[in-house]
């Protein structure tokens, strides 16, 4: 394993046993720190190299949510088991005189891991408040109740998965299992965000609205790595419009080579609803949204590099154009951007069925 206690960003390597110690004496040794906290943030990975680079996105993340956090890197491939801690505090000012600090905890954990992740690691969160997970890459066999057991909010990037169709299945037997709320949120999904919110707003034009009972077809771009959550976008437009599964379409020769899935739906008096979601290597993360109602047509897109989607109706003599900001790209700020709206997340819980089955249909 990497020897992390010469890198500065880990902070002060420090006896397991002294942890909670030398954090009063970090804060004793400078008056002007406030020390501030709304919430224990746990960065979860398999790849102990990371606790680094973690280190500098709870840096980030601290600019706007105060929190206690507490990096755990774990090679479970290591044939002897060890721990090793640090602590650290990560400051900004506040109102450019007060220097208003996070605490930071970091573990370095090699060989079988699972007691001791619950019983050292989670023994120095803040109590009394709560416990924000960000696993990062696949799901192991120690993400089991014993771990979300704890947990208030888990947060996943399932585009980081091989196989989310299993993944997706251990998510769901972690929400039948759950004795408490458990909040899933998964990055994928937050991608969504600003094409759902343009969806809502374009669909307030009196002609979108008027035409909404005549949709005939949805299409999505997206690129590869983000098929997921182009298939969540997909599902939550299903879900939200009340479509049943339709007949099968026949698959064409770019859906078999993976570049293109169609699916087949029926509105409430049975009229067929075509969609067809569309993998591109150009594509941003997720580049457009087309719905066609007759001769109306609803159009999101976003170009690379922009920090703005393009919204867009056209119909009979009509053609209306607006902008809203664009989902962030990167983990980091897309777990900011969720941690600011908080919430049950409720809608995504609704939409993850129908998800699944797009999931098990998809090529």
């Amino acid at each position: 394993m990497t020897t992390l206690s010469m890198h500065p960003e880990l902070g002060q390597e420090v006896p397991i046993a002294a942890i909670d110690k030398e954090l009063r004496k970090l804060w004793s040794a400078d008056e002007a720190r406030t020390n501030a906290s709304l919430m224990n943030l746990a960065v979860y990975s398999e790849v102990p190299e990371d606790l680094e680079k973690n280190s500098a996105a709870v840096r980030e993340l601290t600019q706007q949510h105060a929190c206690r956090a507490i990096l755990i890197g774990i090679d479970r491939a290591a044939p002897e088991a060890s721990i090793t801690a640090w602590i650290t505090a990560h400051c900004h000012l506040a109102e450019g005189r007060k220097s208003v600090c996070c605490e930071q905890i970091a573990f370095a954990l090699t060989g079988k891991a699972t007691g001791r992740l619950r019983n050292t690691v989670f023994a120095h969160l803040a109590s009394d408040l709560p416990l924000i997970f960000w696993w990062q890459g696949e799901l192991s066999p120690l993400f089991e109740d014993r771990l979300y057991s704890l947990v208030d909010r888990f947060v996943f990037d399932s585009a980081s998965w091989a196989d989310p169709k299993a993944s997706f299945g251990k998510i769901d037997a972690a929400l039948s299992l759950a004795t408490r709320d458990l909040v899933m949120q998964d990055l994928a999904w937050t991608r969504t965000y600003q094409f759902r919110v343009s969806v809502a707003a374009l669909f307030d034009d009196a002609v979108a609205l008027a035409a909404l009972p005549a949709v005939q077809s949805v299409e999505i771009t997206a690129h590869p790595a983000h098929r997921g959550s182009a298939l969540q976008l997909l599902a939550w437009l299903v879900v939200q419009a009340g479509w049943k599964d339709g007949v099968e379409l026949e698959l064409d020769v770019s859906r078999r080579s993976g570049n293109k899935e169609s699916f087949a739906f029926q509105k409430a008096g049975g009229e067929p609803v075509e969609a067809v979601v569309a993998l591109s290597e150009d594509s941003t993360d997720i580049s457009l949204l087309r719905i066609t109602a007759g001769e109306v047509v609803v159009e999101i897109t976003r170009e690379a590099g922009s920090a703005y989607v393009e919204r867009s109706i056209t119909g009979p003599g009509y053609t209306t154009h607006s902008t809203g900001p664009a989902d962030p790209e990167g983990a980091v700020k897309l777990l900011a951007e969720q941690l600011s709206r908080g919430g049950k997340n409720s809608l995504f819980a609704k939409v993850l069925p129908k998800f699944r089955e797009l999931l098990e249909k998809g090529a």
